[in-house]
């Protein structure tokens, strides 16, 4: 009897550590849900999906990342404020998408001449390296990325900025400025309107960043595409991780996810600079022109983007912020960029 007895102690603490050494290795496993924007076959969700992969096998499992695109995770307006609250594990979409909750990186947006998306994407994380603006300090920034540069598209043909004048232009919320700078109406809808609304006329032009060419068909809409780099801004994206989730991996893991979004800023970067390339050729073929205007014209039309500038200098001098300091090192960056 006491022999028997022994055997099924031994036994009852043989499974006790089992389940114990199960509980813990479910504990040291962190499963990570990603919101996307893009659809699923987009090589932008198809480079994050690789992301979350190359995290899994830097941790040896420990951490894993699903993505959910097409915004099925969250509406993309509630991706910042879903990721803080832990509705999101990881978020992507556009900083604008945060209206007045980024106000210090809102300098990414302004037209500051950007000529490639890889060129933005290195300003943007070199920006947060520098500034570390505390509006970031409810989530964790994995890295910043975004599409440029941004110009103007029109339905009918123009040779100038001068001939925008009193067209009704599609524009996003932070880039109104920069339409009604060069003396055009502004017409603000999602991007998901803009095919339809350039289509049937209800508006005469849009500013996109040369991706949407092809990544939203507004090649098959439009005629023309002024290159003038004296209105070229960014659209910037933040890739973003709950606090509390962060907080939870290991240090050593930590170091491992950090190492690999360094290697995912300039893949990023770079497949913005592809995806343009692939965008113009894809337009041209659709029979729209590109229009290169002159170093003078360029000119001009940065003098008129000033008081856009400017603007963004008075708002973030109202909250406190150092936005012309940020201002400076972001065209002084663009100025040295090789």
């Amino acid at each position: 009897m006491e022999k028997r007895f022994m055997f099924r102690l031994v036994l009852l603490a043989t499974v006790l550590i089992f389940v114990l050494s199960a509980g813990n290795l479910f504990a040291d496993t962190m499963k990570l849900r990603l919101s996307a924007m893009w659809p699923p076959h987009h090589p932008h969700t198809k480079l994050l999906d690789q992301w979350g992969k190359d995290i899994e096998k830097a941790t040896n499992g420990r951490v894993s990342v699903t993505v959910f695109a097409s915004n099925t995770l969250s509406p993309p307006m509630q991706v910042f404020d879903n990721t803080v609250k832990g509705i999101v594990d990881v978020g992507c979409t556009l900083l604008a998408y945060a209206p007045g909750r980024l106000p210090l990186s809102e300098v990414l947006q302004l037209p500051l001449g950007y000529t490639s998306g890889y060129q933005a994407t290195k300003l943007a994380n070199a920006f947060y390296k520098k500034f570390r603006p505390k509006e970031f300090d409810d989530v964790k920034l994995m890295y910043l990325h975004g599409a440029a540069p941004g110009f103007l598209f029109t339905k009918k043909p123009i040779k100038s900025i001068e001939e925008a004048k009193g067209l009704r232009i599609r524009a996003n919320a932070e880039n109104i400025g920069i339409v009604k700078a060069i003396g055009a109406a502004p017409v603000t809808m999602p991007v998901s309107e803009a095919y339809d609304a350039l289509s049937r006329g209800v508006v005469d032009g849009t500013l996109f960043p040369l991706e949407a060419l092809q990544g939203f068909k507004i090649g098959e809409v439009v005629k023309t595409v002024l290159e003038n780099h004296g209105i070229s801004y960014m659209t910037s994206l933040y890739v973003i991780m709950n606090k509390d989730k962060w907080n939870k991996i290991s240090p050593e893991d930590q170091k491992a996810i950090e190492k690999i979004n360094e290697e995912y800023i300039e893949k990023f970067g770079k497949q913005w600079t592809e995806l343009d390339g692939k965008a113009k050729e894809f337009a041209k073929s659709k029979g729209v022109t590109f229009v290169s205007v002159s170093k003078e014209e360029e000119e001009a039309t940065a003098k008129k983007m000033k008081p856009v500038l400017d603007e963004y200098v008075k708002m973030a001098k109202s909250k406190g912020l150092p936005g012309e300091e940020a201002l400076k090192f972001c065209q002084d960056y663009l100025k040295s960029f090789k």
